[in-house]
């Protein structure tokens, strides 16, 4: 798009929408590479309204996402409004009744996860917890920290993501390209996200309060609104280990 008509569609969209100018004014200028490594997963939000036009958008967006033989295989589910605050509701309930229960019907990690997958794993938890200000020894603290996923971390909407039980790896990995597609889409517009695996841990609840199928599985939510800058967590990012460490380059 020329600059002269991608400056005039931003300003289409800035009165047909409300949003800071300056989000604007930086999404004019932005690039593909900028938005990725903006990226965060937010953990703390702002009590800001995000409306069903402004998800709709971000999901026409996401739908072009690469999908071997075009299957589309998503599913998504956008909880807002009373529908958000019921399954919180739901959800505490679920967690007060039995505290312990695992619901989950996928393993996010591998039982006995070695390193260095391991050891980036617990170096990822303590260092935002010392973000957090929030000790080893506060196991009380911790836990309703971890309990803070089941409230969206505060977002004013959650998205939940599922798939036909009779696929397999390929589409569970189209899946994932769908849902980075919808956060970087979430990036590029001003809004932030949070992958939320930790629904997981209540999957039976939360497929019953979507009123699921039976051969629908829910893989995880996540949070969607508009972040707290000035959050200490949002302040924080993870680490990335070098190209090197991940990669060979085979020439001959």
């Amino acid at each position: 798009m020329p600059a002269a008509n991608q400056y005039a569609h931003h300003q289409r969209l800035e009165q047909e929408v409300e949003r800071p100018r300056e989000t604007f004014i930086w999404a004019l200028f932005m690039k593909l590479s900028d938005i990725i490594k903006s990226r965060i997963s937010t953990r703390s939000f702002l009590d800001k309204p995000v409306s069903e036009e402004q998800v709709r958008g971000l999901l026409d967006i996401a739908r072009w996402s690469p999908s071997g033989g075009n299957l589309q295989p998503w599913r998504v589910h956008v909880v807002m409004g009373d529908a958000r605050a019921r399954l919180i509701e739901t959800v505490k309930n679920a967690i007060a009744d039995n505290p312990f229960a695992d619901e989950a019907e996928l393993q996010i990690y591998p039982p006995k996860l070695a390193d260095p997958w391991r050891a980036r794993r617990s170096n990822l938890a303590e260092e935002m917890y010392a973000t957090l200000n929030i000790p080893r020894e506060d196991k009380a603290a911790r836990l309703q920290w971890l309990l803070s996923n089941y409230e969206f971390f505060g977002a004013p909407v959650g998205v939940f993501f599922s798939l036909d039980r009779r696929f397999d790896k390929g589409q569970w990995a189209h899946l994932g390209m769908f849902m980075q597609t919808l956060a970087l889409a979430a990036e590029e517009q001003g809004l932030a996200t949070c992958m939320q695996e930790a629904w997981t841990a209540r999957a039976k609840t939360v497929s019953a309060f979507l009123d699921l199928g039976e051969h629908e599985q829910l893989y995880c939510g996540m949070a969607l609104g508009f972040a707290d800058k000035d959050a200490p967590v949002n302040n924080w990012r993870s680490t990335r280990v070098r190209v090197d460490e991940f990669t060979s380059f085979i020439k001959e």
